[in-house]
């Protein structure tokens, strides 16, 4: 990014600025985004992203809307940290279907000093797979975040989740100021954010545009803002809230992109429950990233193969990274598993 761009870019929003554009008549607002859109990017070309579960459940975080709390039943299946050889063959399998960045969850409230050597090891195996890396552990102190760039991580996703206003809501295990004090950390070791929020929780229109302010005041914009749609789990306390309106989150979408002009603005979570219509009306108003495959960490996603037949019909395609030959990534794929497999860091889950 030049200076001179940069320079452009604002980070002094107000609620009554970002409270008028919500209140756009729909066309202008879409007419806005897609024009700020297609200034800073390929306006048919939208990013690829693969995530993971590699710890499922027995959280300790009592957020409302998950259903890997530790405080709800969910009937969620417990798991203990994949084996790092594991994690590589999903990856090498994520790359084989087209995605371009590997994103990895667990249900922690922070990573413990026992489990950061193969977590470490996940992330250089998956680098040399030539995929863009991404994680979510939970909170992060210096060190660890540090680690975690030295070890080649690309992005770290840390959601704000909704306003300072209505989080004591939703969460009381974790303080808005620790969320973005990880933000800081990881912005300060010279990784990426990956960085947004939920719709659907029983949030007022202040509590979506203050979350878009949260985010876009931040001294450097997240390189990916996430915009998720609540998915609805039986057994956790937001199970029985009201669905999102459609347009209401076509307009979510639409503000983030005006006020967030170079970032990945991602349609995430809940798009299982759109259909091609909503979904096309994503990428018009400026959503340009997706996860891709059957399942986002413990809940449904649209089919790869559904995900290339809109892309065909609406002329869209993945977005590329600069990559080598495919016989030398075959190569490196089968040596990085190879490596994996005799490392003294192979971990086994069911010990």
């Amino acid at each position: 990014m030049s200076a001179t761009t940069a320079a452009n870019l604002r980070h002094d929003w107000t609620l009554t600025e970002v409270k008028a554009l919500f209140e756009q008549p729909f066309n202008d607002l879409l007419f806005a985004a897609q024009t700020v859109h297609r200034a800073h990017f390929d306006a048919n070309r939208v990013q690829v992203s693969t995530l993971l579960s590699i710890k499922t459940g027995a959280c300790p975080e009592d957020c409302k809307y998950c259903p890997q709390s530790g405080h709800y039943n969910t009937g969620l299946e417990k798991e203990k940290l994949l084996e790092v050889q594991k994690v590589l063959e999903a990856a090498a399998e994520a790359k084989a279907i087209g995605s371009t960045r590997f994103c990895m969850g667990a249900a922690w409230k922070h990573p413990s000093a026992k489990d950061m050597p193969y977590v470490l090891q996940m992330v250089e195996g998956v680098k040399k797979l030539g995929l863009e890396t991404c994680m979510t552990l939970g909170k992060l102190d210096k060190e660890q975040t540090q680690a975690l760039a030295d070890a080649g991580l690309d992005y770290y996703n840390h959601n704000l989740d909704t306003s300072p206003e209505f989080y004591g809501n939703i969460i009381t295990t974790r303080t808005y100021g620790e969320r973005l004090e990880t933000l800081a950390y990881v912005r300060d070791s010279g990784m990426k954010i990956c960085s947004g929020g939920i719709l659907g929780m029983g949030e007022s229109l202040d509590d979506r545009a203050g979350l878009l302010i949260q985010l876009a005041n931040l001294p450097e914009h997240p390189e990916s803002v996430p915009i998720n749609m609540l998915v609805k789990v039986k057994g956790t306390p937001l199970a029985d809230e009201q669905d999102v309106d459609p347009f209401d989150f076509i307009r979510m979408l639409a503000v983030a992109r005006i006020m967030m002009p170079q970032s990945h603005v991602r349609l995430s979570a809940g798009r299982e429950a759109m259909n091609e219509q909503m979904q096309a009306l994503a990428f018009f108003a400026g959503a340009n990233s997706i996860f891709y495959g059957e399942k986002l960490l413990t809940t449904a996603n649209p089919q790869a193969n559904k995900d290339m037949e809109l892309f065909a019909r609406l002329g869209i395609k993945p977005e590329e990274r600069e990559e080598h030959a495919d016989e030398v990534h075959q190569a490196a794929i089968e040596q990085a598993l190879v490596e994996q497999r005799d490392s003294k860091l192979f971990y086994n889950a069911a010990v």
